[in-house]
This record gives structure tokens, C-alpha cells and sequence, in this order.
């Protein structure tokens, strides 16, 4: 394909895009991509699971249509992996059954079944009028013939098969491919103090902030004083210096620099050769998945192009573990790679007839993502083939060829390569899903593919406290519209039951969150009952708290999560590895609050202003007044505790007395002088107390580095962004008091302009907040008493009944206009400090702190945990046995680790990890624990306590020892904390300081003391 692979003919307006379908995709692709995606036209060839789970997770991403292949008919093996058909489908064409159920998964896509003939395989004519062909499962001799046409014609073409635990992938995106966007990362921005004028044009940055670019990278300028050459200028090329300098390049002809700057990455796009699939055969550029198997790549290369051989000598696949179908394969093989590993090729026959849903979740959400990088240019696409295996995953002992004959079953694809033993062992366990969102939804398709949990003694449980939402539809794909308000963990739960109806009976969905307040719910009983946990969450508190249950319990988890084109796995199992507590993320950096305040220097700072703007006036506001009429003695306890009381008061007198508006109209004048307030009084004050030509105690001038000198803005109502401020403000304001709100502009400017705005003058004296360190000046020049203020207010008694409505802020409601004001309030406070604004997508996205999603990493990074959770059944014990994982789709790179093992501590002679715990049974008295641990371990206690509780310490005195020790522990607790143990506690965990018979303090496991 030529060089202008980006530039087709774009006939999409943005306004096409629906937002809120595609909200959560939009933060990973971006509009551009989106809109190349929906004038492409994209065929699968092969209906079977793989080519089944690119076709789902491309239809969810949105291109302009999906055309399937497979005139072949459906038979029951084919339901091992294929989630889209039902028995009521055997005999009928892949494509025929599939296509309608692939439709319902996005309105925008649609999808076409291409026909054909059984026994008739596709051929160059009926390829035509594509951008893209996805080949799956096919013989080499067709990827070849349609690879060759494919290449000479400006046609992307993505050959894929799996093997049991075997996958391959390949990729021929023409002799010059344009890639506008290699990793899909946010452009690097920084402040620069000073940029030498020399041959080698040295750049040195603020020296708060690494500039983090690389040898390579391309930057351009805005705001250089003095140098005035670089500001947009065509993009130079970087040199690294060091993490704060970088050279530009010969600057000997520009001016001298004088101060401020900011450099900007310039993504640059990148052309890339492929290699026709003839070629790339004799001369392959293998893709490493894993580095661990360096060498494992070159071997299937040559294995998969044997099993091709060999199919096409016997007209069939190797048999399930049969050893002279292996030795044929195995000599194929090694004419093509004499060095190629005969263990791992004589798997790859042993397994050829093999296909497992994990696997296709991997290499689908994989090819998937390809296929959006050749419609959409956006992401570096892999060169050229991907070679994945999970060996690992494999039963012990392994299975013999009669365990893995068919027994005319739907999981006989699994049976052929884990056997039929094992594969009761996958319908006997039990599983608990925590969360059926994006991940949730493909681990249950997943799992319902294996038939986990189908067997007698088999059960899933699944938690959702959540509804189903409009954004959930792009990549939450067992919901359709019509599931809209209703529960997840329900619907999801009944969808996979129709993919697979052994799964009747045994799937339990339940709505109640894991917390502190269900452990009578999900307790003793039910950890007793389940096998493992399975995570499917999107915040850190309940990752927690459930790791917490699992370590109790000593169950295994498995843990997971994405972020964009970016997905981990984690493997957490008791005794072995260590928790998911052990180790995290270094907490997000914070912008300090003077920075918000007064010294926004990024659109970031702008909208975290506005966000908290949106609180002070349309949430905190109303809560205090409805606070002040509901609660006795709310003004007394103000007054006594809180540090800002007089604000809160002067708040309530305001919302309730002085500023309650009886009309809608009253609203537009109150959002009219809170513009003035904001937007140009606070910045006339500012400039009053540090004028323009200000100077720090050093003699620099104060505005100058991070910190822009802002001017104050003059209401425009022919300004959008003005009047939009005066609308969502004035709208927010009304339904605070349940007023009838109105969205018609001309009401707006004909009030807006019309308010008579009172006169400002600046104050002396005001105190600004310069840096971090320095305290908040919260005193005022006009200050009230706020006993005057009090006085001022009326009874509650006379306002029985009334209340105000508090803002719950929700992002996703479009007319709700909440990210309407953010929007506004944000872009008009980048204007007084000349940053550049941010569109309501973006905003959006800071504002409401959305994670950004696609269905292709949530596929691939859930196939990756179900490869674990076959060992998990397996009960493999070993630390090398298991696999974390980190991928990223957009470069793409697969990194696995061995997890972590759980740390060693030690007492006395006796080591033990956080898995450990002592037991005591039967209620016993807390003198009872003291001298077990005296006798046994030559160890004495000197504090003992449960929860928030010190129930009892050396230094308390004889008096309360003497009373304490002897209490059994259930009594004791109730006794410390003044509260009744409940009756569903059935144990308590207790921390004890301990020391050795030298006095030495040392560190045991935890207590549990059973009732």
C-alpha cells in the first residue's frame, strides 16, 4: 500500500461519533482514528471462536462495516470456543448463525455474511472492496494466495490460528504502511528556563520536572521571549543531555534568548515495510512474547508451517497426543529448522485439534487491535509474525492420548488437549467474580466456553452492585440497549447461561458489594465453599479489601486490570506468592494547592480548579443549608470544631437569606456576578497584591518560569464560552432550589447583559498563597461577625420541610449540564492565564477521572488470566509455575514475570510469611493465649489488639489485668469496645506485640480466635 494510507477521503463529521457510546474507547483511539475507522470496511474469513472473538471486539470498536465468511456447518466441537452459537445451530452455516448475533453488538456496525458454498474455500474475487482481510485458521497455500494479491493491491492482510495452547499471527500491511502515531502516549510538554544560542542549541528545563524525552524524539516551541524563532517552528530533532537539558541543534541564527518557553513533542509518523508473506517466510521478523522463550519464536515458525504440510498431506490435523502423527510432524519440521525444539514441536501436534477460549481471548483481542491499527494508523503495528504459547498451562501428570479422545461433547476442542479428567476437575471448581464490568463480562464468557463450574459439585458466584449504562455497551459486550438500568451481575450471569446451558443451575449473581458491612454474607460459610476469587474491579480500596479476604481464607486469586491499549495479570497464591497489598503503585502525584489556586500553568490545574468549583457552588453550598435545618445544634458545632466556620456560615446566610432566588431569572444574575467574582475580580486582586512587574527576594521577576501573570476577563455574552458559563452556572443554581431551568441563549444574554454589575476595588493587605509551605490566609478585610452572621439567619422551624437539592455530580449525563460548566468554568480561567483551553471531551475525561477502555486489551488481558486459572485447578504449587503479565497493544510489547514469592520473616528459629496465622478455638480467655505463647514459643505478650481496640497491655495496671485476663476473648471484646459482638461473628483477628526471652521485640503472624 502507498504512503497515503491516512489520507482517504474523510466523509465522517465528528459529530457522528457517538460520545457516549464511545466515550471510554475515544480517550484510547482519539477522534482522527475514529473517523479513519468508520470509512473502513473490514472481512473475516473463518466463523470458527477466533474468528468469531476479532470480528466481536471490532464491531464494538466501530468501523463502517464487518462482511464474515464461513459457509461451513456448525458442528457441536465448534461450541468449545464459539460464544455466538447455540446447538439450535448445528448444521447451519457459522456465518449464517453468527452474523446477526455479532450485529447486536453496535447499531453503528453493520454485519454481513458474504456466502459461499460448504467445501468451497474463499477465494481473490470475493476479497475485493476491502481495507482490510482477516484470514483465520486457513492452510498456508490460501494465506499465500491471498497475501499475494493482497499486497499488490493496497489491501492489509492478518492471517491467525490457534493450536490448543499454541497461537500464531501474522501481518502484511503493504511495502510502505504510514503509522502516525507510534505508541498512542500523550505528547511531552514542559517549561524551559533558557535555550543556548550554539552549534549544539542546548535546551535546559525547569528544574522541577524531567523532561522524560528520548534520543529521536521531536519537539516544537511556544511563548520564547527573545528567541522568538523556535515558536512553531517545523519540528527539530532531540538529543538527550541529560533528565532536565536536551540539545536542539544549531541555534546560532536565531535570536538571544530572554526567558520563558515551552517545548512540546511533535508525534512524527513513521513508514513501515512489510514483507509479502512468500518472503516473510524464508527471511521472518519474529515478534518476542516472551522473553523467557527467546528461541521458542524460530521453532513454531517451522512447526506451523509442518502442520500445514502435514494437513495437506493427510487431510487432516494431527491427532490428540498420538506419537507417530507427532514424529511426522517433528521430521516436517526439522527440514524447514534442523535447531527447532522437538518437545515443544511435539506438542504443537499433540495439541493441533485443540482450541481453548483462553487462547482465542489472547490472539483475538490481539489481531483485533491490528486490524484497528491498519484501518485507523494510530499505534505501531508488530512486524510481522507473533508466535504465543502457554505451555505452562498444562495439566501434571499429563494426560494420555485415550484422555483425549472425543466424547461427542461441546468441550471436546479442551478435551484433546487437557484430557477428560482434567476437564471434570474444570466443571467441579468454584469461583467468585467480584465485578461483572468490562472484565468481568469476558472472564464469564470465558469460563462459560470451558464449562468452569458446569459440573455436580461446580458453582460461579458473581457481585455487581452496579446498573448498566449507555458507555458500558462498547466493551461490556454480554449487555445490549435493552439491558439499559438493569443490573449486571443479573443480566451477564443469564447471558452466559444462554451461550452455555450447563451453566443452569450453577451460576449465582447477587448485587451486594464485598465490603466490611457483607462479611456476614460472603463469611466463613462461603469462603468455605469456594475454590478461588477472581477480581474484576476498577479501584484500588476493594482490590484491597478482597485481598485481604483471599489471605485470610488462603484462597488464590487472580487479579487483573487495563488502562487503554495497557493490561496487567497478577497471580496471588497462599503460601507462594506474596499479596496484591505487598507491593503498589507509588501514589499519584498531587498539584500543591497554590498552584490551582493562583498559579495554573496547564489546562490540568485549570480543570481540577473547575471540579472543585463545581463543588463549592453546587454541592457543599446546599448540603450545609439542608445541614443547618435538619441537624440540632449544627451552627454550635460549626462554630466549635470546623476551622473555616465563618465561610460556612456566610454560606448558609447567602444560599438561605441573602442570594436565594425566587426565578429562574435570579439565577442568570447570580451566575452573571459569580462570572465577575471569579474571572475578573480575583484576578484584578491578585495582580493588585503581586503586580505584573513583581519580584521574588532574589531581585527575579516573580512572574516568570511556571508562574503566568493572568489578566482579568470582560464579560462577552457574544463570547461562547462566556454565555455557556452563564447557562450551565444559572441552570445548576435553579435546580438547587427546584427551579424550572431554561437552555434558549437569547433569555441568557438578554439578563446576563442587563445585571448591574457593583463596582470592585482591590484590597491592601491580602495575602497570597506562594508556595506549599506557606499557610492559607483564610481572614478577610471585610470581615463579618459571625455572630451577626448567625442572628441573620432564620429559625429552622420556620423553614420545616424545606430543603435544598445538592449536585450529584454524573459525567456521563450530556444534559445534565455538569461537564457543560466545567467545561466553561475551566477554558474561562485558562483565558485569564493564556493557556491554551480544552475541549468538553477532554475535560471530561480529567474531570471526571475516567479510566480509558477498548475491548480489545480487556479480551487479551482476560485470556491471560484464564491460562492461569487452569493451573489454579491444576493446584500447581510451584512459584515458577505461574505467570504475571504486562502487555501493552499499542507498541506492542508482552512482558511475564515469575510473581513475587511471599517474604520470610522469622522468630526464634521459625519462619513464616503472611500467609501464616495462630488459631485458637473455643472462646478461649486472653490468659489462656498469653501462656500458650509463653510455653510453646518462650515468647511474651505485652499488647494485644483487635481492630481499633487495645484490649489489653503490660502497662495497663494489676487492676484491669487482673480483670481482663481471665474474660474469655469474645467477653474481653465487648468489654474494651463497649459493644455487643454480633451474632454472625464467628471470629476475631488480633495483632499482638510480642517479645523474646532476651526482651527483643519481635514481629509474629496474626492471631484469629474463633467463638
Amino acid at each position: 500500500m502507498s504512503a497515503s494510507n491516512t489520507s482517504a477521503p474523510m466523509d465522517i463529521d465528528e459529530a457522528t461519533i457517538d460520545e457516549g457510546l464511545y466515550s471510554r474507547q475515544l480517550y484510547v483511539l482519539g477522534h482522527e482514528a475514529m473517523k479513519r475507522m468508520a470509512t473502513s470496511n473490514v472481512l473475516i474469513i473463518g466463523m470458527e471462536g477466533l474468528g468469531a472473538e476479532i470480528a466481536k471486539n471490532i464491531v464494538l470498536a466501530g468501523v463502517k462495516s464487518v462482511t464474515v465468511f464461513d459457509p461451513e456447518p456448525v458442528v457441536l466441537r465448534d461450541l468449545s470456543t464459539q460464544f455466538f452459537l447455540r446447538e439450535t445451530d448445528l448444521g447451519k452455516s457459522r456465518a449464517e448463525a453468527a452474523a446477526p448475533r455479532l450485529a447486536e453488538l453496535n447499531a453503528y456496525v453493520p454485519v454481513r455474511n458474504l456466502g459461499g458454498v460448504a467445501g468451497q474455500p474463499i477465494t481473490v474475487d470475493l476479497v475485493k472492496g476491502f481495507q482490510v482481510v482477516v484470514l483465520t485458521n486457513a492452510t498456508l497455500e490460501k494465506q499465500l494466495e491471498i497475501d499475494d494479491w493482497a499486497h499488490e493491491n493496497g489491501v492489509h492482510f492478518i492471517a491467525a490460528e490457534t493450536h490448543g495452547l499454541f497461537g500464531s499471527a501474522f501481518n502484511d500491511f503493504g511495502p510502505k504502511f504510514t503509522c502516525v502515531d507510534p505508541t498512542g502516549e500523550q505528547p511531552l510538554t514542559g517549561i524551559i528556563m533558557s535555550v543556548d544560542k550554539d552549534q549544539d542549541g542546548i535546551v535546559t528545563c525547569l528544574d522541577e520536572t524531567r523532561h522524560g524525552l528520548e534520543d529521536g524524539d521531536f519537539v516544537t516551541f511556544t511563548e520564547v521571549k527573545g528567541m522568538e524563532e523556535l515558536n512553531g517552528c517545523e519540528p527539530r530533532k532531540v538529543t538527550v543531555k541529560g533528565p532536565y537539558t536536551f540539545s536542539i541543534g544549531n541555534t546560532t541564527s536565531f535570536g538571544e534568548y530572554k526567558s520563558g518557553g515551552i517545548f512540546t513533542q511533535v508525534k512524527m509518523p513513521k513508514i513501515i515495510e512489510f514483507k509479502p508473506l512468500r518472503e516473510s517466510l524464508k527471511n521472518p521478523e519474529l515478534f518476542i512474547s516472551d522473553f523467557a522463550k527467546f528461541d521458542r519464536p524460530a521453532t513454531l515458525h517451522a512447526g506451523f508451517q509442518a502442520l500445514s504440510q502435514f494437513q495437506s498431506l493427510h487431510q487432516r490435523l494431527p491427532l490428540p497426543r498420538n506419537v507417530s502423527d507427532a514424529t511426522a510432524l517433528v521430521e516436517l519440521a526439522k527440514k524447514l529448522e534442523a535447531d527447532a525444539d522437538e518437545k515443544v514441536l511435539t506438542e504443537l501436534a499433540y495439541q493441533a485439534t485443540g482450541n481453548l477460549p483462553p487462547m482465542i481471548a489472547v490472539l483475538g483481542g490481539f489481531v483485533a487491535q491490528e486490524v484497528l491499527k491498519a484501518v485507523s494508523a494510530k499505534f505501531h503495528p508488530t512486524v510481522q509474525h507473533l508466535y504465543f504459547d502457554s505451555l505452562e498451562s498444562l495439566p501434571s501428570p499429563l494426560p494420555t492420548e485415550a484422555d483425549c479422545q472425543p466424547i461427542g461433547s461441546r468441550y471436546d476442542a479442551q478435551i484433546a488437549v487437557f484430557g477428560k479428567p482434567f476437564q471434570e476437575k474444570v466443571a467441579n471448581h468454584r469461583q467468585f467474580l467480584v465485578g461483572a464490568g468490562a472484565i468481568g463480562c469476558e472472564m464469564l464468557k470465558n469460563w462459560s466456553m470451558m464449562g468452569l463450574g458446569s459440573g455436580p459439585k461446580g458453582v460461579v458466584h458473581v457481585t455487581d452492585l452496579d446498573t448498566i449504562e449507555k458507555s458500558n455497551l462498547n466493551r461490556q459486550f454480554l449487555f445490549r440497549a435493552k439491558d439499559l438500568g438493569k443490573f449486571k451481575s443479573e443480566v451477564a450471569a443469564a447471558a452466559v447461561s444462554e451461550m452455555n446451558a450447563d451453566l443452569k443451575g450453577h451460576i449465582h449473581s447477587s448485587q451486594e458489594p464485598v465490603g466490611p458491612d457483607t462479611e456476614s454474607l460472603y463469611g466463613d460459610k462461603f469462603f468455605a465453599g469456594i475454590d478461588g476469587v477472581t477480581n474484576a474491579l476498577d479501584n484500588i480500596k476493594a482490590r484491597l479489601y478482597m485481598d485481604q479476604r483471599v489471605v485470610f481464607y488462603e484462597k488464590p486469586l487472580l487479579e487483573s486490570g487495563t488502562l487503554g491499549t495497557k493490561g496487567n495479570t497478577q497471580v496471588i497464591i497462599p503460601h507462594v506468592t506474596e499479596s496484591y497489598a505487598s507491593s503498589q503503585d507509588p501514589p499519584e502525584k498531587e498539584t500543591p494547592s497554590c498552584t490551582v489556586k493562583n498559579f495554573p500553568n496547564a489546562i490540568q490545574h485549570t480543570i481540577e480548579w473547575s471540579r472543585s468549583e463545581f463543588d463549592n457552588l453546587f454541592v457543599k453550598p446546599a448540603q450545609a443549608v439542608n445541614s443547618y435545618l435538619s441537624e440540632p445544634n449544627y451552627i454550635e458545632t460549626t462554630m466549635k470544631y470546623s476551622g473555616q466556620h465563618k465561610e460556612q456560615i456566610e454560606q448558609i446566610v447567602s444560599y438561605l437569606v441573602k442570594d436565594k432566588p425566587l426565578t429562574f431569572e435570579e439565577c442568570i444574575v447570580w451566575a452573571r456576578l459569580q462570572f465577575e467574582d471569579k474571572y475578573n475580580n480575583t484576578i484584578r486582586q491578585l495582580l493588585y497584591s503581586l503586580p505584573k512587574d513583581a519580584v521574588s527576594s532574589t531581585g527575579q521577576p516573580f512572574w516568570s518560569g511556571p508562574k503566568r501573570a493572568p489578566d482579568p476577563l470582560t464579560f462577552d455574552s457574544s463570547d461562547s464560552t462566556h454565555i455557556q458559563y452563564i447557562i450551565a452556572a444559572a441552570n445548576l443554581h435553579a435546580f438547587n432550589y427546584g427551579l424550572r431551568g431554561e437552555t434558549d441563549p437569547a433569555i441568557f444574554k438578554k439578563t446576563a447583559d442587563s445585571v448591574l454589575v457593583p463596582e470592585f476595588t482591590p484590597k491592601s493587605g491580602v495575602k497570597v498563597q506562594v508556595n506549599e509551605n506557606e499557610p492559607v490566609d483564610s481572614s478577610s478585610a471585610d470581615s463579618a461577625d459571625p455572630n451577626e452572621l448567625v442572628n441573620s439567619l432564620p429559625a429552622p422551624s420556620s423553614l420545616a420541610g424545606f430543603r435544598l437539592n445538592p449536585v450529584e455530580f454524573e459525567k456521563d449525563d450530556d444534559s445534565n449540564h455538569h461537564i457543560d460548566f466545567i467545561t466553561a468554568a475551566s477554558n474561562l480561567r485558562a483565558m485569564n492565564y493564556s493557556i491554551t483551553p480544552a475541549d468538553r471531551h477532554t475535560t471530561k475525561q480529567i474531570a471526571g477521572k475516567i479510566i480509558p477502555a477498548i475491548a480489545t486489551t480487556t479480551s487479551l488481558v482476560v485470556g491471560l488470566v484464564c491460562l492461569e486459572l487452569y493451573k489454579v485447578i491444576d493446584g500447581k504449587s510451584k512459584l515458577e509455575d505461574y505467570k504475571n503479565g504486562f502487555v501493552n497493544l499499542a507498541l506492542p510489547f508482552f512482558g511475564f514475570s515469575e510473581p513475587v514469592a511471599a517474604a520470610k520473616n522469622k522468630y526464634g528459629t521459625t519462619e513464616w510469611t503472611l500467609w501464616d496465622r495462630f488459631e485458637f478455638v473455643n472462646d478461649p480467655t486472653l490468659q489462656d493465649i498469653v501462656d500458650w505463647f509463653k510455653k510453646e514459643h518462650k515468647l511474651d505478650i505485652s499488647m494485644v489488639s483487635q481492630g481499633v481496640s487495645m484490649l489489653w497491655s503490660s502497662f495497663i495496671g494489676k487492676k484491669k489485668s487482673e480483670e481482663r485476663l481471665p474474660m474469655k476473648f469474645s467477653r474481653l471484646v465487648e468489654h474494651v469496645s463497649k459493644k455487643p459482638v454480633a451474632p454472625t461473628t464467628t471470629n476475631f483477628i488480633v495483632e499482638v506485640m510480642v517479645s523474646d526471652e532476651d526482651g527483643e521485640d519481635v514481629e509474629v503472624p496474626f492471631i484469629v480466635v474463633r467463638k
